[in-house]
């Protein structure tokens, strides 16, 4: 505990910016290397914001007193990939708290599991020493020539597989013998191979075992098959690369670094590459990378200026040139390169950022692009961003396990017992080990077999299922986890939303226009561009005296039509939206010149962008009538209902960033020489920027009430002079070289003042179908729901809200943005001090609150009825998972649509993937796929629940029925001196496990205790199965004790009866006991299937035909009298009719929760 006290006072003075001694020694000698204390750039940073983390790396020496470097690298929960370990980014602040938990451990601790922690980490450890790790570096690349490469660098391949050739068996066997159950019958079966300690054939022991391995390692081994094939496909896809002889097909596991390599539109970019060349005239590209950071916007990317000027494709291996990359990292939104061509003179060096790499697993949207490959296979963002997937383990086989525990030592007990009454007599240690054998089946092997085929056929079920289609079951362990969740934590892009961003609103201040008024728009657009028109062809100066008089006269109060005309004037100007045309089949390349008419047709224009809100403001403005026809970076231009054509000149473009929260854009009309300053934002940016007004603030909350996202446009005429002055000052800022950015946005914020408010706009992320009813039924059921989303901190509230998440009459509690311990100290007792508020909290601040605070915040985060963390990197969301299993201990269900919700899905307790158009990765690594949101409320309410009641009484009956032969079996032997002789032996035993009551008790899977359609219309029910009430110590102990009064009735009342030989009671005894087993399944069933009655019979009819084979352990003479008739039933009836009684009386005086909707 020592160890733990010391850190923690380390952890304060870390805190306090007092350096602290270090014993730990890392190979960076530097202070503040990253390994120690950055903070931000990690990739849950995914806001490129480094301004701040270099502070904090080089500002700070404090260091960690850890003892080893093996506990650093024990405790990397947030490290998604192996390469963790090498990579600067390692999340210090986990590794004082796990110091702690490791010294709170002791004797209890080793018998508890520390022996199998121990078994796993000399394991990893061997792993380790094998798996040399290679330390990851900065490179040089040569364009074009893979093998001046001084390093070896990974093979492009993806591999999700779990196992290989040589581990695939030995991994197999690990993980199914880590289960007390399994290994306590291996020990078992082996004893039989030891002559004094025999009982019966070797059969009866290795027969069910040899079983329950093959189902096992053929259900892995099919799994295993299906990965080998998904990644095979993967990596067989085929690629252009270029060479000095011209274009050659790759594989893309065969791409190397160094290759320039040729990606055509739509195809997946297949490594981590900078951007050299595009087709597109502009020299930039869109890539769609919602794979990568679940975001559908398209990103626009920009060819290396040096490369993209030369003429033609093959000069790239006419010139010398080289690009230097830094080391691979984890984060996806900053890269630091330089691009140098060395062959002219003086060399020409380019420096590279983000916006020149294109990531493996992001798709390319226009174009045509070619790129030199910098990183491959384990060193790509994509991979370093995935966790490895773990084995799961279901809640309801952790609880049998401890069950079996308790059993195993009831067993021991009981042998003990019996040899002390035997009074130690002989060799009394070999008669120990022999009782423990014969009571060996307390312990039933069965239980597995039962349970594992139990959840086959619960996932055949579900498959079956025509109210979900299309639902498919990838892990076929858990389905029973989806009966006991607390917590669901899910995406929003794709999973609660479309993703299709539909235009509802217009606010002009004293009008506003819906979706029913849309027309009245379109009329008042369409006289000022007639007028305009008719002035244009009567005089080409008359259009200059009407704007002189406008702009000396402001205050004149303008018309409800010209007010329209701005507004959507301005919404058609001020964006970053481009058209693009499709060409059509049929035109080529000579035909470029009829460009004018080829481009401005309708059919086949589609607009990008970097936000789908901008695509949705530009088909609103086309769809009134005035269309966005062409767009490049010098200018655009607009068609006007009549047909005229409008072009304007793009000055200035301000791009939108999330600490501005707005986008600007400075325009000059051609017609007209008029220069006017867009704007446009979120309210909270422009409220103090547009001129005094009394709606706008009223009308934001109103549509953020309705769901949807708020944009405020403004506008700024400006004279030739000011923008002049503004350009020069402009110009002047963004060349200086200390506080660049700072000094631009305050030449930028000159211009952003008294700003003439034109109108608001709403915009609406349409939901998934049925989101609404599900989320409300999801929490009636008592699961609470946590959205993780990459997406902004604004639109992410307005989904809560609009989805429901959020109730109406909740209070919103959105924690301010903290960089530091004493802010987030304070915004979290800001926090505490609310009641029943729905949490909104960033990526940024949470991470800094998890660093000093993260049991308070989880404490205080899992009382919320809701909770919402927005520009969550996929790191975080995993990150977020693990919390919550370790500090609230209960059971997480993970659902999203993206390639960046695989960490979160293989993380959580049940991961579910929806099929969406994100693509299928999500669904291809979760445990359970579906195609809507919606069937999430049958899959737990329904398959979930009964899943879970069934197994739970299956696994207790299976228990209840090894039990009851042990019962005899020590009433037996006591009853006989204690003699360790088994009562039934060879084939009774085998037989009676399997052929004589396996079917009915197996029957139990098909048991319901409601139908479906209740369990959906009262969610309710799902609250009570989170008790794990089903199966738990005091439903077992029940079962126990039935055990123990059956098997003393059956036993003791077959000695009672039987006159002459042995041989009757062998017979009496067996043959009651088949029949009591076959009606305690009747007793437990709640609602019979046609197939239970047929198992039934048809074990019964089994059990009558195979009396007449098995001589040599009945009379048959016996058996066919009516003395023995009247003894069984006479026996049967005592041991079961009590229990029926003692039923029928707990029904009436204390009915189950689910009775009540049964009657």
């Amino acid at each position: 505990m020592g160890a733990g006290v010391r850190l923690r006072r380390s952890h304060v003075s870390r805190a306090g910016g007092a350096p602290i001694p270090r014993t730990l020694q890392v190979s960076e000698p530097q202070c503040g290397s990253g390994r120690d204390v950055n903070v931000q750039t990690r990739s849950t940073d995914l806001s490129g914001e480094h301004g701040l983390s270099q502070k904090l790396r080089f500002g700070s020496c404090a260091r960690y007193q850890l003892e080893d470097e093996s506990a650093h690298l024990d405790e990397m929960p947030l490290m998604m990939s192996e390469e963790g370990f090498e990579n600067d980014e390692s999340d210090y602040h986990t590794l004082p708290r796990a110091r702690i938990i490791q010294r709170k451990r002791g004797l209890e601790w080793f018998v508890c599991g520390g022996w199998k922690f121990l078994c796993t980490s000399c394991c990893d450890w061997l792993i380790n020493i094998c798996q040399r790790k290679r330390e990851l570096k900065a490179r040089t690349v040569w364009l074009g020539y893979p093998e001046k490469c001084e390093e070896k660098h990974p093979r492009n391949s993806i591999k999700n597989q779990k196992y290989n050739v040589f581990t695939f068996i030995p991994g197999v066997l690990y993980e199914q013998f880590k289960f007390f159950l399994n290994l306590y019958f291996l020990v078992v079966s082996c004893s039989q191979f030891v002559p004094a300690l025999k009982i019966g054939y070797l059969y009866t022991y290795w027969a069910p075992l040899g079983f329950v391995l093959a189902v096992t390692i053929m259900r892995e081994a099919i799994d295993e098959f299906r990965r080998f094939q998904r990644d095979k496909e993967v990596n067989s896809q085929l690629y252009s690369k270029l060479t000095v002889r011209g274009k050659v097909q790759v594989k893309s596991s065969d791409i190397q670094v160094g290759d320039l390599i040729i990606v055509e539109k739509n195809q997946r970019i297949p490594s981590d590459m900078v951007f050299l060349r595009t087709s597109e005239k502009a020299g930039s590209c869109f890539i769609r990378t919602d794979q990568l950071d679940g975001e559908t916007d398209w990103k626009l990317k920009v060819a290396v200026s040096c490369t993209q000027r030369l003429p033609a494709l093959g000069d790239l291996f006419s010139i010398s040139a080289y690009v230097y990359a830094q080391k691979p990292q984890l984060d996806i939104h900053s890269f630091e390169g330089t691009f140098t061509r060395e062959d002219c003179d003086p060399p020409i060096h380019e420096s590279l950022s983000i916006e020149n790499t294109l990531w493996a697993s992001t798709i390319v949207a226009s174009g045509t692009v070619i790129g030199v490959v910098i990183y491959t296979g384990k060193e790509t963002r994509s991979v370093m961003n995935t966790s490895n997937p773990k084995n799961k383990v279901g809640l309801l086989d952790l609880e049998l396990n401890q069950l079996t525990k308790a059993l195993f030592v009831a067993l021991v007990a009981l042998s003990v017992v019996m040899v002390t009454l035997q009074g130690f007599v002989g060799p009394w240690y070999r008669n120990l080990f022999r009782f423990l054998l014969l009571f060996s089946y307390i312990i039933p092997i069965s239980l597995r077999v039962n349970l594992d085929m139990g959840k086959a056929a619960y996932g055949w079920m579900i498959m079956k299922d025509e109210s979900i289609p299309g639902t498919v079951v990838r892990t076929s362990t858990i389905p029973e986890g989806l009966g006991r969740l607390v917590y669901l934590l899910t995406d929003k892009t794709g999973t609660l939303t479309q993703n299709e961003m539909v235009f509802k609103r217009l606010h002009l201040g004293t009008v506003s226009y819906g979706a029913d008024t849309m027309d009245e728009i379109q009329s008042h657009l369409r006289n000022p561009y007639s007028q305009m028109q008719s002035q244009a062809s009567g005089n080409a100066t008359s259009s200059t005296p009407p704007r002189k008089a406008q702009s000396s006269a402001p205050k004149v109060r303008k018309s409800v039509s010209s007010r329209v005309h701005e507004a959507v004037k301005a919404i058609a100007l001020c964006h970053n939206v481009t058209p693009v045309y499709e060409p059509r089949a049929g035109v080529t390349a000579e035909a470029e010149y009829a460009e004018a008419d080829q481009d401005f047709s309708d059919g086949n224009r589609t607009y990008q962008a970097a936000s789908p809100d901008e695509v949705a403001l530009v088909q609103w403005t086309e769809s009134v009538g005035l269309t966005l026809v062409s767009r490049d970076l010098a200018s655009m231009q607009l068609r006007t209902p009549s047909g005229q054509i409008l072009t304007y000149c793009i000055l200035q473009m301000f791009p939108f960033t999330s600490e501005s929260k707005r986008m600007g854009v400075i325009i000059r009309d051609e017609s007209t020489a008029e220069i006017t300053f867009y704007m446009k934002g979120a309210d909270v940016a422009m409220s103090s920027i547009v001129q005094y007004n009394d709606w706008l603030e009223e009308e934001c909350g109103n549509m953020a009430r309705e769901g949807l996202r708020t944009l405020v446009v403004a506008k700024r005429a400006l004279t030739e002079e000011q923008y002049q002055d503004f350009e020069s000052r402009y110009s002047q800022a963004k060349l200086s070289i200390h506080d660049r950015a700072l000094k631009v946005a305050a030449v930028v914020e000159s211009l952003e003042r008294e700003m003439e408010l034109l109108c608001l706009t709403g915009v609406e992320d349409q939901l998934q179908a049925d989101v609404r009813p599900t989320l409300e039924m999801l929490r009636n059921a008592g699961i609470k729901i946590w959205m993780l989303t990459g997406d902004k901190l604004e639109t992410a509230t307005c989904i809560a809200k609009s989805s429901h998440l959020v109730s109406r009459t909740q209070d919103i509690h959105i924690f301010r943005p903290v960089t530091s311990r004493g802010e987030a100290h304070l915004e979290l007792n800001a926090f505490r001090r609310k009641h029943d508020c729905a949490l909104v909290i960033s990526g940024d601040s949470l991470e800094v609150c998890l660093k000093y605070y993260e049991h308070e915040l989880v404490e205080l985060a899992c009382q919320c009825p809701a909770v919402v963390c927005c520009r969550c990197s996929p790191t975080q969301k995993a990150h977020i998972v693990k919390l919550l299993q370790r500090h609230a201990g209960r059971r997480t269900c993970a659902i999203g649509d993206g390639g960046n919700d695989v960490s979160m899905i293989q993380a959580a307790d049940c991961g579910i993937g929806i099929e969406g158009k994100e693509g299928r990765q999500a669904s291809l690594a979760a445990d359970f796929s579906i195609t809507q949101f919606k069937h999430i409320g049958r899959l737990l309410m329904v398959h979930g629940r009964s899943s879970y009641k069934r197994s739970a009484a299956l696994g207790q009956f299976v228990m209840h029925r090894g039990l009851i032969i042990s019962t005899m079996q020590a009433v037996f032997s006591s009853v006989f001196y204690f003699a360790s002789v088994p009562l039934y032996q060879g084939f009774l035993m085998v037989g009676y496990a399997t052929l004589y009551t396996m079917f009915p008790v197996f029957s139990l899977v098909l048991d319901q205790d409601v139908q479906p359609e209740m369990a959906m219309l009262y969610p309710e029910l799902y609250k009570d199965l989170t008790k794990g009430r089903s199966l738990s110590f005091k439903t077992f102990l029940i079962w126990v004790l039935i055990s123990i009064y059956q098997g003393g009735i059956l036993m003791y009342g077959a000695l009672l009866l039987f006159e002459s030989e042995f041989v009757h009671v062998v017979a009496i005894s067996f043959t009651a006991l088949i029949l009591t087993e076959l009606l305690m399944v009747a007793l437990t069933v709640r609602t019979w299937h046609w197939l239970m009655a047929v198992a039934e019979v048809l074990s019964l009819g089994c059990y009558v035909a195979s009396l007449a084979f098995l001589n040599e352990y009945f009379d048959l003479a016996f058996i066919t009298t009516v003395t023995f008739v009247w003894k069984v039933s006479a026996i049967t009836v005592v041991s079961c009719l009590p229990l029926y009684v003692l039923k029928y009386l707990k029904r009436k005086l204390s009915p189950p929760s689910y009775s009540k909707l049964t009657s």
